[in-house]
């Protein structure tokens, strides 16, 4: 059975502001495609409102309610390149008679090249986020980020990407990518370079894997624990149960939660590390921002989950997911201010989408200038993690309150401001 390439992915755009489009996805099925599907809506600042999910282990139909944010501007071009990645995340196409027909991936990806961006520019406050948002418009994917200030205010930004369009290394997208920092940047630029580094430069670029121990315990106790986070920062109300009294083939896991940006990203990450397939699975959103999700899912042997010990680990795992997507804490460095941010990194080695961005976004809106941050993935237990280590300037640190830049960063990552 064949299927049109443009018949994969269909986008039906709302004609009223404020209300939903439709994206339907009609492909074949693998294992993990809803996570990598929400990971790419997410990436595109994309809600999901309302999704439904069927497949028989072999052939798949989803479709997404989305809306857009009031600030973002979508025209023609956007919705078709997100299209274009919304089918790209599908199993690959092979051409026959002229027609395009759906296969099974033979071997996997090759791992996209890495791309060392050098900036030397002027400092000014909100420059960081600048950039960033620059690169996250290109499509550029940081991989790793270096950025120290030195005593006359000049700024060394090093930036490791990987370009998912990928045409850094020709001239024109090189040019296009400085005319883009040129413009936001203006004439605080000093100098630009784009160079396609080798593994050995990129492994030079590691941070230890091993982090001190007094972070360790600062922002992972939960999670060394296994406890349930009790703290602010967490998503209040959340509850997760199984039954498998409704079906003879599936487990049906219930969640009631309250919404959070990369709601249903979270959800699927987190079974696709547990190999745990989706048969059948709606999720909407109620009034007050309270989410109902029901999944009727099962092993990758094809059986329910009947043991109570992978029950109940899979259970805590879900809560402690949406309780705590991501770790945000501030502290003291002897005689400097630290923001740290934690999130969970997939098996497929794939992170959370937009991290940095957010961060340096609320830094800048709380006037707040950084002196240095740096990216790099650690193992906590035995998971790894992609750590942001951002250390504010000493001055502006001291006038806001840590609680406050705690508060502020974490509502932004979580989509409630």
């Amino acid at each position: 059975m064949g299927i049109l390439h443009d018949d994969v992915v269909i986008i039906s755009i709302s004609e009223n502001e404020g209300e939903p489009s439709v994206i339907t996805v009609n492909c074949p099925d693998k294992t993990g495609l809803g996570c990598d599907l929400c990971r790419i809506l997410l990436f595109f600042g994309l809600s999901i409102v309302r999704g439904d999910v069927s497949t028989d282990g072999k052939w798949c139909y989803i479709v997404f309610w989305v809306v857009c944010k009031p600030t973002t501007r979508w025209d023609a071009s956007r919705w078709e390149l997100l299209k274009k990645r919304l089918v790209g995340a599908c199993p690959s196409c092979s051409s026959a008679s002229g027609i395009s027909y759906y296969c099974s991936e033979l071997q996997p990806p090759k791992p996209p090249d890495v791309f060392l961006l050098k900036l030397c520019c002027y400092d000014r406050k909100g420059l960081l986020h600048d950039v960033t948002e620059v690169l996250c418009s290109l499509e550029l994917n940081i991989k790793k980020v270096k950025v120290s200030t030195t005593p006359d205010g000049t700024v060394m930004d090093l930036f490791f990407v990987t370009d998912t369009r990928e045409l850094l290394h020709t001239k024109k997208r090189q040019e296009e990518t400085y005319k883009a920092l040129e413009g936001v940047i203006q004439d605080a630029v000093i100098s630009c370079n784009i160079e396609k580094v080798g593994p050995e430069i990129t492994a030079c670029s590691q941070a230890s894997p091993f982090l001190p121990s007094a972070i360790i315990e600062d922002i992972f106790h939960l999670e060394m624990s296994n406890e349930l986070p009790s703290v602010s920062l967490t998503s209040n109300n959340v509850a997760v149960t199984m039954d498998n009294s409704l079906s003879p083939a599936h487990t049906l896991v219930q969640i009631v939660c309250q919404d959070h940006k990369g709601l249903l990203y979270d959800i699927m990450r987190t079974l696709k590390d547990y190999n745990i397939q989706i048969s059948y699975g709606r999720f909407y959103i109620k009034q007050g921002k309270k989410c109902e999700i029901d999944l009727f899912i099962m092993q990758a042997d094809g059986k329910k989950i009947v043991d109570p010990s992978k029950q109940s680990a899979l259970s805590s795992r879900l809560q402690m997911e949406l309780r705590q997507p991501l770790r945000v804490a501030v502290l003291s460095r002897g005689p400097d201010t630290e923001l740290l941010v934690a999130n969970p990194v997939e098996l497929s080695s794939k992170g959370r989408p937009l991290v940095f961005h957010d961060i340096t976004l609320a830094l800048k809106m709380l006037n707040t200038c950084i002196f240095s941050a740096e990216i790099a993935r650690h193992m906590i237990g035995d998971r790894e993690w992609e750590v942001y280590r951002v250390l504010l300037d000493e001055g502006a640190s001291l006038s806001i309150p840590r609680r406050k830049v705690e508060e502020r960063v974490w509502k932004l990552l979580m989509g409630w401001e």
